[in-house]
């Protein structure tokens, strides 16, 4: 390397340090995060978000909507990651055939830009001002990833084996375990066969509502599909000798780590500096109890990655960011009568407790909130045995329109969480229902977006200090 390419190296390094004081200084950018577990509605969330920020409404506790002059789509900063396809997701949603877009599959970023008018006593005296709203989606099975960093490849290995023997597919890759040699000399289809058959399991544990299926991009493999780092699998902790399919799957694993894990940490999520965990509770409900405990454990450990609490001054403009306001959104609100929401929120916080204190020890502001970005019921009260019950209405895939009262949540959130975490099998006394309901068909009024519970609420938490 030459003087000249140091220099122009550095020269580059100086230039895009300039621009980010500027754009720190006159034109403010806030990095929101959005993620959950599979199924938790990330692709609606930021769907309905964007759009209920375009056209604002249905916005009435956005407190800062009344100050934005006009709200735009850009090209994102970055031109190495994709587009959120916003256009074809809305329209999914809202069209003549309204259906639920396909799920988050790999990171993908949108920009939009408001301008602001000024408040205060000398707001007259200014001009508009721009902020902008950097919208990062990723998957929530990448994000479980981050706890593998602090993990030897036989502590991962001695606490996924201890924790899936009752899980689906967990006797079928048992049985490849326990077929393979693992200290015979690497055997190439012998290492996929295991990894095959751990993937297996994972995918039927996810399928029956476990949280904990890391590793993650074992669910969403993408260009990695087939890779020797996506060909390993937990073994039994040992002294494997140096060739062996044993030790092959200690050094996958760490490759793991370094070539897929630290680079996701690195370029996108340690770049958040306010965060959006959604979490499909009433899902979890429903699976049971052990599904429940599960979701709590994997909740608590995908919050340890977050960096809570604020950066300095200097520090967030070299980079240094750290998350500033995390909200943990209940989602699917719309499945439960409104009478039910505060009971829903209240278990979503008591479920999410641990990590929620450390967020908040740590400087970060946090709120929990049952909401459905996307509305797909309507309420009504059924009769059951003379009895008039809160339901809900909506409409299934098949076009069938259903009612359904989902059963009552308890008012302490303990009488959900003790028996999860004390292993009980199933709800003692009660049976908790949800149904998947296909997206309502919506006629939306000029300057409305599509309806919503709450994401209002959830916009003024995350960013209407900016606005």
């Amino acid at each position: 390397m030459g003087i000249s390419d140091i220099a122009d190296g550095l020269g580059r390094r100086i230039e895009g340090l300039g621009a980010s004081v500027s754009e720190g200084l006159f034109e403010p950018v806030i990095r929101l995060g959005v993620t959950g577990l599979s199924r938790a509605g990330k692709t609606v969330f930021i769907t309905s978000l964007v759009a209920n920020l375009l056209d604002r409404g249905r916005m009435p506790a956005l407190v800062g909507a009344s100050n934005i002059r006009a709200a735009f789509l850009q090209p994102q900063p970055d031109d190495t990651v994709p587009r959120f396809d916003y256009e074809r997701y809305l329209s999914a949603l809202t069209g003549p055939a309204p259906h639920w877009p396909e799920g988050t599959r790999a990171v993908s970023e949108l920009r939009l830009s408001f301008r602001v008018a000024p408040t205060g006593l000398l707001g007259g005296l200014r001009g508009l001002r721009t902020v902008h709203l950097d919208i990062v989606d990723y998957p929530g099975e990448w994000l479980l990833d981050l706890g593998l960093m602090e993990k030897s490849y036989a502590q991962w290995s001695e606490g996924v084996l201890a924790r899936i023997g009752a899980r689906p597919g967990a006797a079928a890759f048992a049985a490849a375990l326990a077929a393979a040699d693992l200290t015979a000399r690497l055997d190439e289809p012998a290492a996929k066969a295991l990894a095959e058959a751990f993937t297996a399991h994972l995918h039927a544990a996810r399928e029956a509502g476990f949280s904990d299926c890391s590793p993650g991009r074992f669910l969403l493999p993408g260009e990695m599909a087939g890779s020797p780092v996506l060909t390993f699998a937990p073994i039994p902790p040992g002294d494997y000798p140096r060739g062996s399919l044993g030790h092959e799957m200690a050094r996958r694993y760490a490759a793991y780590k370094s070539q897929v894990v630290k680079p996701f940490f690195r370029d996108h999520f340690a770049r958040i500096d306010r965060q959006v965990v959604l979490v499909d509770v009433l899902g979890a409900i429903h699976a049971g109890p052990a599904a429940l405990e599960d979701l709590r454990q994997s909740m608590a450990s995908i919050l340890q990655a977050f960096r809570p609490g604020t950066a300095g001054f200097l520090a967030s403009l070299l980079g240094g960011r750290r998350v500033e306001r995390i909200l943990f959104a209940a989602t699917k609100a719309d499945h439960l009568h409104h009478s039910q929401h505060a009971r829903l929120t209240a278990i979503t916080g008591a479920l999410l407790r641990d990590a929620k204190d450390r967020a908040d020890f740590a400087g970060a502001k946090t709120q929990a909130l049952s909401i459905a970005a996307l509305r797909t019921t309507t309420e009504e009260s059924i009769a059951h045995d003379g009895v008039e019950l809160p339901a809900v209405r909506g409409r299934l895939a098949d076009g069938r329109s259903v009612a359904l009262y989902p059963g009552e949540l308890p008012l302490d959130p303990a009488q959900l969480l003790a028996p999860a975490r004390d292993g009980a099998r199933h709800w003692l006394g009660a049976d908790y229902s949800i149904m998947a309901f296909a997206p309502a068909a919506v006629s939306l009024r000029p300057g409305e977006g599509p309806p919503h519970i709450r994401l209002d609420r959830a916009a003024e938490f995350l960013i209407g200090d900016k606005l």
